[in-house]
């Protein structure tokens, strides 16, 4: 397929969220400059953006592959943290009667931290760049709607999907959300997310598919396929 439409600020945005589209220039810039600097000035000014856009198209063409079988025939997706929504789009093109809900912040932290926030109190997005980088990818707005999650209203229905890639339990402590999921969720509901202690999950959950392992990253990761409340 043909890379994503990404302008100056969702390439940059892109890069935030993603720092393995960061070439070996800018790994360097962001060594020697510090996280403030890369993420003011370097992640703004010294990209290439036709260059992060077929990066970025191209990783999240496999992390679809990652969940694929359980996309399928699926009408109903929630998406926490989806930053601007690379994966959602591809489910969106890919599947044409799927509506996505988006729970995401409207803010970028003035210094990118990586690691374990329990609060969610990190932010890395911009809720009027996520918009416009479906519309701007063709995406109809009857398909999906973003939910602010610092207003505190989020939607009620239940979900088919629930998504949380690289942020659930990953960046901030799964609590954040404990009692919101098993409001939306039913018992043929599937959430996938990335945690760096998929053990702790086995207590919570009837069901656990371990769909993929990061064990060469900082935070050593699974990819897990969760359902059922205990």
């Amino acid at each position: 397929m043909d890379s994503f439409n990404l302008n100056r600020k969702l390439a940059q945005l892109a890069l935030l969220q993603r720092i393995e589209l960061a070439d070996r220039k800018l790994m360097e810039k962001r060594k020697i400059f510090g996280r403030y600097l890369f993420s003011k000035i370097f992640s703004k000014y010294f990209i290439n953006t036709k260059k992060i856009s077929e990066e970025y198209t191209k990783i999240m063409i496999n992390e679809l592959n990652t969940i694929k079988k359980y996309t399928a025939n699926k009408k109903s997706f929630l998406s926490i943290g989806a930053g601007i929504g690379g994966l959602e789009l591809l489910i969106l093109k890919t599947f044409s009667d799927v509506h996505i809900s988006f729970i995401e912040k409207n803010y970028v932290s003035s210094k990118i931290r990586y690691g374990w926030d329990d609060l969610n109190r990190e932010g890395y997005n911009d809720l009027d760049l996520l918009d416009k980088f479906l519309e701007s990818n063709e995406i109809s707005k009857k398909r999906y709607q973003i939910f602010d999650f610092d207003k505190k209203i989020f939607p009620t229905n239940k979900f088919d999907v629930l998504l949380s890639i690289y942020s659930l339990d990953y960046h901030y402590d799964f609590e954040v959300y404990s009692n919101y999921l098993k409001k939306v969720m039913t018992k043929d509901s599937i959430l996938i997310f990335d945690t760096i202690r998929p053990k702790y999950f086995e207590n919570v959950f009837e069901r656990i598919e371990i769909l993929k392992e990061d064990s060469n990253t900082v935070h050593k990761s699974k990819r897990i396929a969760c359902s059922v409340f205990k």
